[in-house]
């Protein structure tokens, strides 16, 4: 079976729920997004708004983040984990999750060694951290004595941070989890506390762990090959994945495809699931009609740690697209902005946008707006983008959009 790179594009994207008509901007709305990107990152940067909220903003459109709180701690349909890096997955997922805790510090993946010899000679420490939370959670940081025998020590900021590295093995391991938020700070409590009592508690193998987790992120991706679902939903934990995928193949229930262009095959093997095959042929069939299903475009912006972009390999591959966060370069030296966030047009990636949010003032202010040199000048494409910027500020409850004289002299027009 052969894809035009255009038609594997297209199906990544409407597997991503960033092509077709929106879900509802309610709390379904939000479980459904989350049932089909298995996670969301979690990151601290908020110049815009927090990475999360957004990748949901650019899937729902305005949305109420109080509906993903109650997800998350009221319902408990939601908790905090390691996904492809720290994010919120679901509740019904844990059997997957679970598995990973039990893995991790075993023989099949092991600790570092400095990191084993700072946990044998902290077990005090870790005795008495789990003690304050099953006697007196949920509980911040701020409430446990640094105990420790022997100081973490890096070069970096997690130097010293003993307290906070022993939260961090308690959670990685299950024992513990994130039980809610006040003012931004984690608070901490038993896990038995924080699951509701319907979590699905199966003892999976990893072999059984794999073959779940390749293909939801095999069905989150569209279109894949085995290094890039590798990098996927749970990263890195995915032992005999080359075997798994054979598995999956002979079974039927993953199809390998070939991305063709101009008369050569890219490099692959690439996999689609069986239960895309469907969405592929309507995608085929072109642009909707507004009746039929097929390909139906949006404009939006996407958050640096965007599903569709967090690896930024398959991003410059599939996309034909190179994005860097510059957060840690000197703001002499960035070509496009603190926090810029990729302007997705239909299939393809059109520019940047270097927003920051000034939540004092209510005002959204946009520091510059870049075009890709293959960028359409039309005012119908500067009118998309003017339109995904208009929803942002809608979502930030801005009451304002300051432009700089920094936008592409075709795009002035709509972007004043």
């Amino acid at each position: 079976m052969s894809l035009s790179p255009t038609l594997a594009r297209r199906l990544a994207i409407t597997r991503q729920r960033l092509a077709g008509p929106r879900p509802a901007p309610n709390a379904e709305g939000i479980m459904g997004v989350l049932r089909d990107l298995g996670c969301l990152q979690l990151d601290p940067t908020s110049a815009v708004a927090r990475s999360h909220l957004l990748v949901l903003w650019s899937r729902l459109g305005p949305y109420d983040p109080e509906d993903l709180d109650r997800l998350l701690w009221q319902e408990r349909r939601l908790f905090e984990y390691w996904a492809h890096a720290a994010s919120i997955v679901l509740t019904e997922d844990y059997p997957i999750h679970s598995a990973i805790m039990r893995r991790l510090g075993t023989r099949s993946r092991p600790w570092s060694v400095k990191y084993q010899a700072w946990l044998d000679a902290n077990q005090a420490l870790r005795r008495y951290v789990h003690s304050e939370i099953r006697r007196k959670g949920p509980l911040p940081l701020k409430h446990f004595e640094d105990r420790a025998m022997m100081s973490w020590y890096s070069t970096g900021w997690t130097s010293n941070r003993n307290v906070s590295g022993m939260l961090d093995f308690l959670w990685t391991k299950g024992k513990i989890m994130v039980a809610g938020r006040s003012g931004g700070q984690k608070l901490w409590d038993l896990a038995e506390r924080c699951l509701p009592e319907w979590t699905p508690r199966e003892r999976l193998t990893m072999r059984e762990v794999v073959r779940r987790a390749a293909q939801k992120s095999l069905r989150a991706l569209g279109v894949a090959r085995p290094r890039h679902i590798q990098q996927h939903y749970i990263r890195n934990h995915y032992p005999g994945l080359k075997e798994v995928l054979a598995e999956l193949e002979a079974e039927g229930r993953i199809v390998c495809v070939e991305l063709r262009e101009d008369g050569g095959v890219w490099p692959g093997p690439w996999f689609v699931h069986k239960d895309d095959l469907p969405v592929l042929d309507q995608l085929a069939g072109g642009e909707s009609d507004g009746d039929a299903p097929g390909w139906q475009p949006r404009t939006t912006l996407l958050s640096p740690f965007d599903n569709l972009i967090c690896d930024r390999q398959r991003t410059d591959v599939l996309f034909n697209f190179r994005y860097r966060m510059e957060i840690y370069v000197p703001q002499a030296k960035r070509q496009y902005g603190y926090y810029a966030m990729p302007i997705l047009h239909g299939d393809r990636f059109i520019g940047r946008v270097d927003p920051m949010m000034d939540r004092a003032r209510s005002r959204l202010t946009i520091n510059a707006v870049h075009a890709e040199p293959d960028a359409p000048t039309t005012q119908e494409s500067a009118r998309a983008v003017a339109a995904a910027i208009e929803d942002l500020a809608v979502f930030l409850r801005a009451t304002e959009i300051c432009f700089t004289e920094r936008v592409p002299p075709a795009w002035r027009t709509a972007l004043r």
